[in-house]
């Protein structure tokens, strides 16, 4: 057990710098391009970043072994658990980061048009998607119909995003690097260095994730932990560390469009491509209590999001909801 408890701590330290790399070089590189914060973190961090959760439930789906049944049980739970875990953990670790640097009354302030706009296609994409598992399994065209409108979703997601990059600019919401880029000192400072820095930064974050998924399954699988409450709850733990470290790194200097952006763009992302996808190889069926509960506490933590926004008192205390939340997916599962 001390050798998991050490590659644990191991993939953790590679993640916290591997972050520290990718949103440097990533700042740069927007600023660059002359795009919006926006554009920066919901959807060029978010996509990026997203990449270790999008391969946990395909290879569980496609090739996690010979018992269909248990892949898909722990692909259904990687896929939902994702946007769970976004909405309820990252944005609980955002407030604790925010609350310890700035302030627990302190209030945040991402650009409201983008944060609108993510939550509002999270929560368009994520309804179709529970829709669907309403579909009966034989009508194929109907769960057809949901992950083309899904696919479509997302497109249009991404062409008002970066439709309104260039306003937002003039707005004074344009990317800014906060520092000189990491390897400029030793290669100079070009945006081929910076593409190669995210590149690297982004292929060791992914390789941190896999390491920590590794260690979370030892120990699971020596307490005995079911597939779906693995899948529900420690897979995206360790899958969704990219994401958490970059936006507490962003919050915690004052950049919340970038922070939040990180994350409810790969909300977005998550609820929309990844089910689509798993909806054309897969049956799409959400019969785990767990899975339900997951689903449900996702929609909740993202209301609250939309309430404290157009309540304009979204501070790190108000958001330490989202945090209870997840503690209450535990109480749910250590009870049952």
């Amino acid at each position: 057990m001390s050798g998991t408890l050490f590659l644990l701590l191991a993939a953790i330290v590679l993640i916290y710098y591997a972050a520290e790399f990718f949103t440097n070089a990533l700042e740069h590189l927007g600023e660059r391009m002359g795009v919006s914060e926006g554009v920066t973190g919901s959807i060029f961090a978010a996509i990026g970043t997203a990449m270790p959760e999008t391969i946990v439930p395909i290879v569980a789906i496609l090739g996690g072994g010979d018992d269909t049944a248990r892949n898909h049980e722990i692909g259904m739970g990687a896929i939902l658990g994702a946007p769970f875990m976004l909405a309820t953990v990252a944005i609980f670790l955002v407030a604790l980061a925010a609350g310890i640097r700035r302030g627990w009354g302190d209030p945040l302030s991402p650009e409201p048009g983008g944060l609108r706009r993510d939550l509002s296609f999270f929560l368009t994409a994520y309804g179709l998607v529970l829709v669907a598992a309403l579909i009966p399994h034989h009508w194929r065209l109907g769960a057809l119909f949901v992950a083309i409108a899904l696919f479509c979703l997302y497109l249009l997601y991404l062409t008002l995003t970066i439709l309104a990059s260039s306003a937002l600019v003039d707005a004074g919401h344009a990317t800014e690097a906060e520092g000189p880029l990491h390897l400029a000192r030793y290669l100079g400072d070009h945006t081929a260095v910076a593409a190669i820095q995210l590149l690297v930064a982004l292929l060791v974050l992914i390789a941190g994730a896999r390491l920590f998924v590794h260690g979370v399954e030892l120990v699971s699988a020596a307490i005995g932990i079911a597939p779906m409450v693995v899948a529900l709850l420690l897979a995206p733990v360790a899958t969704e560390l990219p994401e958490k470290v970059n936006s507490m790194m962003w919050t915690a200097r004052g950049r919340d469009t970038l922070a939040f952006g990180n994350l409810t763009g790969a909300m977005v992302f998550q609820g929309s491509v990844i089910p689509a996808i798993a909806i054309l190889i897969m049956p799409w069926r959400i019969d785990s209590p767990y899975a339900v509960l997951a689903a449900v506490l996702a929609v909740a933590g993202a209301l609250w999001l939309v309430l404290l926004q157009h309540l304009r008192a979204m501070t790190p205390r108000a958001l330490l909801l989202n945090g209870l939340l997840y503690a209450a997916f535990i109480f749910f599962v250590v009870s049952s």
